[in-house]
């Protein structure tokens, strides 16, 4: 199963996503690929991570290692402008976004479940 976790104008709450992955012995081998801007004024700049979980333990193992970090990052970091948490809040599934900020592990994990079960449609999955 392939999703995208945008950073929506918060880059710095995505690296760290992206680290806190690569150190969880849960996801350590989750694979995780940066996705930058195409060109123009925001080429360098970290858009989103594309995430491909193989099998259910994956799927497990990253809901709790992103409910985890959200719980870390809300603790760390003041709401931002516009009222919002830290960045890496939006799960994007083909045609399908959904806020996963305020989920527990347990119903991250379901909806991972659901989503896995149903094709993706579009372009990002």
């Amino acid at each position: 199963m392939r999703f995208r976790i945008p950073a929506d104008g918060d880059e710095e709450s995505l690296l760290d996503l992206q680290d806190w992955l690569a150190a969880d012995p849960g996801t350590a081998r989750v694979r995780v690929a940066p996705v930058g801007g195409g060109g123009g004024p925001t080429m360098n700049v970290l858009e989103a991570v594309d995430v491909i979980l193989g099998n259910g333990v994956d799927l497990a193992n990253f809901a709790l290692a992103y409910a985890t970090w959200r719980s870390v990052k809300q603790d760390e970091s003041p709401a931002r402008a516009d009222g919002e948490g830290p960045g890496g809040r939006r799960l994007v599934h083909g045609d399908v976004s959904v806020d996963i900020g305020h989920l527990s592990s347990e119903e991250l994990a379901d909806l991972l479940r659901r989503l896995h079960d149903t094709p993706a449609t579009g372009s990002d999955g």
